[in-house]
């Protein structure tokens, strides 16, 4: 009995070391080739990757009323209601108590709330903060203030913060031993054009959900999306997250059927 006993101890121990050895590896797939999970530093990712350039993908806060989704079911009703359905969606970032943006936010080419260079405290003000936005078949994530010089015009957009990397550096505040472990989500577009989503399925470091992005998903620049409250809607595997209320939503929707 001890033999065997040891030997299922030292196979532990060795999956234990490969999977530390390992820089990343799929644990799990969805239904589809739209997300997989993957561990990265021991802790579980789910990984969506959507192309911009084939998949239309939108940023919504409020309804046309006036009246903030607040849920991903709210949105996926009204997309329905236009004939069209919800494929997959994200929180888009931090909101205010009557769930307005904080930041800039851009729908279909309108200006519903200004950038915002101001400084503060909090996640949201730990410069350099950022912009994801959508303009045309392409997105793309840049630095707040570098976003503001350059005078785009975009369809979408939606302003967060930190920056998870920015020119391929993590950003400068990031500790990789640091004690602040949460559920968190964030949003880059890849060197080929496309864009990925990560959420962590358990409590990670800034620095962890990071280094993911610059190291095994080579993503040249990476927003923060937030922390403890983020969430996911991927109808085709049955996951819908409810525990929080939402501001500004990030969707990839497709016309239905």
């Amino acid at each position: 009995m001890k033999s065997v006993l040891s030997r299922v101890f030292l196979s532990t121990v060795f999956l234990h070391v490969l999977r530390a050895a390992s820089p990343a590896q799929p644990v799990a797939t969805y239904p589809s080739d739209d997300c997989r999970i993957e561990l990265w530093q021991n802790a579980r990712y789910t990984i969506c990757t959507v192309d911009p350039a084939h998949e239309t993908i939108r940023i919504y806060n409020r309804s046309p009323e006036g009246k903030p989704f607040g849920s991903f079911d709210a949105l996926r009703r009204a997309l329905w209601d236009e004939h069209a359905i919800l494929r997959l969606a994200f929180n888009g970032g931090m909101y205010e108590e009557d769930l307005s943006p904080v930041g800039l936010h851009v729908e279909y080419g309108r200006t519903r709330k200004p950038i915002n260079l101001a400084d503060g405290w909090g996640n949201f003000y730990m410069k350099p903060n950022g912009v994801f936005y959508i303009a045309g078949a392409k997105a793309g994530v840049m630095a707040s203030e570098a976003f503001a010089k350059a005078g785009m015009e975009v369809d979408f957009a939606t302003q967060s913060g930190p920056m998870l990397v920015t020119n391929g550096k993590i950003h400068p505040r990031f500790l990789p031993d640091s004690d602040s472990r949460k559920i968190r989500n964030g949003v880059g577009v890849d060197r080929n054009g496309k864009v990925v989503f990560v959420i962590s399925e358990e409590p990670v470091r800034f620095y962890d959900l990071a280094s993911l992005y610059r190291d095994r998903l080579d993503t040249p620049d990476a927003l923060f999306l937030d922390g403890s409250i983020s969430s996911m809607a991927y109808p085709a595997a049955g996951r819908m997250d409810k525990a929080f209320p939402l501001g500004t939503i990030i969707a990839v929707i497709a016309p239905r059927p």
